[in-house]
Parts: structure tokens; sequence; C-alpha cells
């Protein structure tokens, strides 16, 4: 058979035809459980009515209008995720990699008008993930995913998770504007950011003024427990640590591409006409749907459960064999195993009864992101598969 796709992914043996809550059927019909939600990006599982119904209905009044005009599902959409993250206005974009893009735009322009040239850097972290354009290549803190592809964007500079004196003596008020940083790490195995180092670099970032920068695209949305990852982080006085530009997608139309920037009180004005654009960004089929996914997902019922399903999934997975450290928070979970992330995916993928859809970061971490949908049920058996497995 003839492939018609760039050799870019190590595609697993399988072709799907369609879903149904948790699970995706194969080409024979053989069902899979889904732990892996596209990469947290079917936050509502597969074929989830609301969801169907929402899309469907606005593809029936029209499938886009440029950003020459305004859409009312579009309009309603900037308002509530604006409202619901504590910011003042939004840019739509189609991506995660477009947020960060435009994340840096913002953060750059800002410190230009306020300071002049020559403050332009901004600091990431070590493991981190920000996208794959050239840009947000530069931001990532990862060598892998660097290899043949420079040179780079300059002005970007990564230190390691953590390290408290790195980062007060990297943050130079002369040199850089912004930190760009992950609450909770997802590429590199789900490693949740140190709580005196997020105060820190919030005490920092204040008396600096550098903008804060979260990255929520895989660990916002409603997945530790609380609708973005880094509220659950304090700065010095015990407050909850207040962010600059938050950039969000995967998730945010729960399956339809969908990317955005959030500007807060010192960043709303920076963009004036002209500075940025995207053609689909806010497509009100996009936006249909993740009005959807908020109206579903801003519920603390629906929160505190996340946290307990990630805690029946965790509570399980130390007991394991080979296992040999879980971290995560909710939905959440990245575990490192004795052994070959690689052929636990294939082999939980083949197992003969129904297969099991993970993750993997790296050669011996598995990660766990599961759609919000899923019952204890599944996830009893979804982990009898997996334990099998190792």
């Amino acid at each position: 058979m003839i492939n018609y796709f760039m050799d870019t992914y190590q595609r697993l043996p399988v072709t799907f035809t369609k879903g149904e809550g948790s699970w995706l059927f194969d080409t024979n019909g053989k069902k899979y459980l889904d732990f892996g939600s596209g990469i947290a990006v079917n936050l509502l599982g597969h074929n989830y009515p609301p969801l169907v119904n929402a899309v469907s209905e606005q593809a029936k009044k029209f499938f886009h209008v440029c950003n020459y005009y305004q859409s009312d599902t579009s309009l309603s959409f900037a308002q509530k995720l604006a409202q619901i993250c504590k910011m003042k206005n939004v840019f739509f974009a189609n991506s995660g990699a477009e947020a960060n893009e435009g994340a840096v735009k913002i953060a750059r322009k800002y410190s230009l008008l306020k300071y002049g040239t020559g403050r332009h850097t901004i600091v990431t972290l070590k493991g981190s993930f920000h996208g794959r354009t050239i840009t947000t290549l530069s931001a990532t803190g990862q060598e892998k995913f660097h290899k043949d592809f420079g040179p780079f964007t300059d002005g970007f500079l990564h230190i390691p998770c953590g390290d408290i004196d790195t980062l007060e003596k990297t943050l130079d008020e002369k040199k850089v504007c912004a930190l760009l940083i992950e609450a909770i790490q997802g590429e590199s195995g789900i490693v949740p950011q140190n709580e005196k180092f997020m105060a820190e670099a919030s005490r920092l970032c204040k008396q600096r003024d550098i903008l804060m920068i979260f990255d929520e695209i895989q660990c916002g949305l409603g997945r530790t427990g609380s609708f973005l990852a880094y509220e659950q982080y304090k700065d010095e006085d015990g407050n909850p640590i207040k962010a600059d530009i938050i950039t969000l997608a995967k998730g945010l139309a729960a399956g339809i591409p969908c990317g955005a920037v959030l500007a807060g009180e010192k960043t709303s004005d920076v963009f004036v006409t002209g500075d940025h654009g995207s053609t689909f960004g806010g497509n009100p089929i996009a936006a249909a749907a993740a009005l959807v996914m908020l109206d579903t997902v801003n519920n603390p019922k629906l929160l505190e459960e996340n946290v307990r399903k990630g805690n029946l999934l965790m509570n399980a997975i130390k007991t394991f064999p080979k296992v040999k450290e879980t971290r995560g928070r909710g939905l959440m979970i990245g575990f490192d195993i004795e052994g070959n992330s690689r052929e636990v995916l294939e082999k939980s993928l083949l197992n003969d009864s129904h297969g099991l859809l993970l993750l993997s970061s790296g050669p011996n971490t598995i990660r766990l992101l599961p759609p919000y949908t899923i019952t204890d049920s599944e996830i009893e058996q979804g982990l009898a598969i997996l334990k099998l497995t190792l």
C-alpha cells in the first residue's frame, strides 16, 4: 500500500472509522479505550451529543466569516472565555504554536513600547514544549526538537525547572521581557512545577515588570482540577498568581482546531490594528464547539470528578509492575517504567479483547490524558489492560 503521508509520525498499526464516548473503532470493528484524548484534545470524548448538535447547527448557518467582521458565535466565545480566565481580551488562532507566537509578539512589543530596544529576551524552562514553528521551537527547552532546523529565532533562554538561583540571575530586567512557563509540563512526561519556584517567579516578575506568560495548552481547561493549571499556585503572600498572558489550544474546541492568546491588564492594549492576524482564527464552527466545552467544563463538580478519577488512576498505577515513578494532577498523569514505552503502546493497542490507547513521552515514560467523560468502569478496564501489558 502506497503511503501518501510524509513520514513525520511513527504511526501505530490501526485506522479508526468512528468513536463513541471513551471508545474508538477501527476498520475491522475492534474497539479501543482512549486514554489519550488525541493528546488532550477530545476533552468530552467522541461523538458527544451536545457538541455534535452545536457544530451541526452552526454549519447550517455558515462555516466561516473573515475577520473584517464578527460572528455572533465567536463574539459569545470571546466574552465567555475572557471572563472565565479573568483576562481582558483575546486573540483567536488555530493552534497552540500560533497562540504562543502571538504571546511572544505581545511580550516583545510591550517591552519595546515601555523600555525601548534590547529588552526582548524570553526565558523558558528546560523540558518545556511550546510548538513546532521556528520561533516556538526556539522557545522549547528540549534539544531533541531542535536538531536539523536551525538557525532559530534568537532571544530565548532556557533554565532548569525549580532552580531559583538561576531564575533570579537570568530574569535581568534590562534584557528580559517575559517568562514563558507551563504550570505542568506535558511533552517531557507530566512534570508539575515546584510551588516555591512558582512563587519566586511571580515575585521577581512583578518586581522587575517582566511578563508572566502561562502556556496552558496541554495542562489547562480543567484537566488538573482547576480551569487553568497555574491557578493552583500561590504567590509569596499566599494569593493566587496572576498571569499577564495565557495561551490555550488543544481541547479548547474539544476536537476542532482552535487556539487563543488572552491578555491581562498590562497587555490588553498592546496589539493594535494590523499587528496580528489569522484567517481562520475565531472560526464560527470552532467557536460553537468551544462554547459547549466551556459550559460543560467550567463546572466545580466536573473539576472535582477529574481529580477523583485521576487519583483512582494514579493510586492503581503506583502498584503496577515495572512502574518506577508517577507524577501529575487530575487527569494528567505520567509514569516512568522499566522498559520501552513504545513497546507498551504497541502491546496495549494489540490486546486481544479490546485495545487501549496510550501516549508516550520519550523512551521510558507513559502519559495518560483521558477524556473527562470517562467512567469508573472504563478506567478499571483500561487499568486491567495496562497492568497486563506491563
